[in-house]
């Protein structure tokens, strides 16, 4: 149902290279891009995620509430994720493991203060 998410950023040149190398960890590349967007794929049939200096002219804010999740197929690709945000300079926001049910995920921020997690469904932990 999702075709992509977009998320604001006030810094598309440092914005571009954190999702350049975090998003190259699952497979993901540069899809589309403009004077003032980008977006990554992993193939024209699948949802992507883009990047874009608000048209408005105002200052790109997080949402509060706002997340995107990156579906990956298993744990070590979730650790992968999380920790290469961090190296990038993200923020950790919860470290990678087992939520609830079967439900493993790893929450981090990018360099503007978007929140994104990287999860994946496992077997039944409980």
């Amino acid at each position: 149902m999702i075709g992509y998410v977009t998320l604001g950023t006030n810094n598309l040149d440092n914005a571009a290279k954190f999702y350049d190398e975090l998003l190259a960890v699952i497979g993901a590349g540069r899809a589309m891009e403009g004077d003032t967007f980008i977006a990554w794929g992993t193939s024209p049939n699948a949802p992507a995620l883009s990047i874009i200096e608000p048209y408005d002219g105002n200052a790109a804010t997080v949402g509060n509430g706002t997340m995107v999740a990156l579906a990956v197929d298993k744990p070590e690709k979730v650790h992968a994720l999380h920790a290469r945000a961090l190296e990038l300079g993200g923020a950790n926001e919860g470290d990678p493991g087992p939520r609830m049910g079967n439900f493993y995920a790893g929450y981090f921020r990018d360099l503007d203060g978007n929140k994104l997690n990287a999860f994946c469904f496992v077997e039944n932990q409980e």
